[in-house]
């Protein structure tokens, strides 16, 4: 299987072929899941939520994100592999986000890192461009900025929201995107959009004309704590499928019915020859 690359995920927008992506954020999840088809696999700021047990995305560091990354990598041999940029590792300047964003590439094998904003953003894009750093925009609901918005909610309904988000795009795509997150914004604002950018778009919450989609992994295998927004989809629930194997072994355990011979090791005695007298 040939590796995904950023320009096969451009050269996506002239093919019917949907993108998929799914965020991983370590060794295990990250093999199995790149043994499929899957187009990208995202180390998403959102392992503060997951992985780290934090409120919001804020919270987690640049090293923690590195970190997450270079686990990831060791896993991912056929996907694109797109590390999201944490709250505060690019907003100072243009030569810090390039640092930052460096590191994920040479310290953390990714070939690509994300940035939530539009217009306000496009300078550190253009500065990661510059730097032959590929970079994927994300606009719509971006949820570093939660303390700014208040709560998560659809956008896009208002014509002044609209004008604006289909504004950061055409931004981000002048700056050098290779692609564009479209998150919790009218389906037929995203459908618009993506008709009318040469760069490929990838929805969450932003309905089926996208080129892509992207969800969380611990989402769509039911291992989500809190309640799903409405875009999630639960194709399995691996929560109640780890809680019921792990009160079996609890059980079994107290039971004294495992470990069994099956899987103990067990010296297997040998009854002492019997001795045999040759009479003539």
């Amino acid at each position: 299987m040939n590796r995904k690359t950023v320009k096969v995920i451009l050269d996506r927008k002239k093919s019917s072929k949907k993108i998929v992506a799914l965020t991983a954020y370590d060794y295990s999840f990250s093999r199995l899941i790149d043994a499929t088809d899957i187009d990208i696999i995202l180390v998403g700021d959102s392992l503060s939520m997951v992985a780290l047990g934090h409120s919001t995305t804020l919270p987690v560091t640049l090293e923690e994100m590195i970190m997450h990354t270079r686990a990831v990598s060791r896993g991912c041999h056929n996907s694109l592999l797109v590390a999201d940029m944490p709250f505060m590792s690019y907003q100072v300047s243009n030569e810090e986000a390039v640092s930052n964003a460096g590191r994920f590439l040479k310290e953390a094998g990714a070939q690509a890192v994300k940035l939530e904003g539009g217009s306000r953003v496009a300078r550190r894009i253009q500065a990661l461009a510059d730097a032959d750093i590929p970079v994927m925009g994300h606009i719509g609901i971006t949820p570093q900025s939660i303390h700014r918005l208040g709560k998560y909610q659809a956008l896009g309904k208002t014509i002044e929201d609209a004008r604006k988000i289909k504004q950061d795009a055409v931004t981000l795509q002048e700056a050098g995107v290779f692609s564009i997150v479209l998150e919790g914004i009218y389906d037929d604002l995203a459908a618009e959009i993506t008709s009318n950018l040469k760069v490929p778009t990838i929805g969450i919450g932003a309905g089926i004309k996208c080129d892509g989609q992207i969800l969380v992994l611990h989402d769509l295998l039911g291992l989500g704590i809190d309640p799903s927004p409405k875009f999630v989809k639960q194709y399995t629930n691996l929560a109640n499928e780890t809680q019921k194997a792990v009160n079996n072994y609890i059980q079994e355990v107290r039971n004294e019915t495992f470990p069994d011979a099956e899987h103990s090791y067990t010296v297997k005695t040998q009854s002492p020859k019997s001795s045999t007298t040759n009479i003539l």
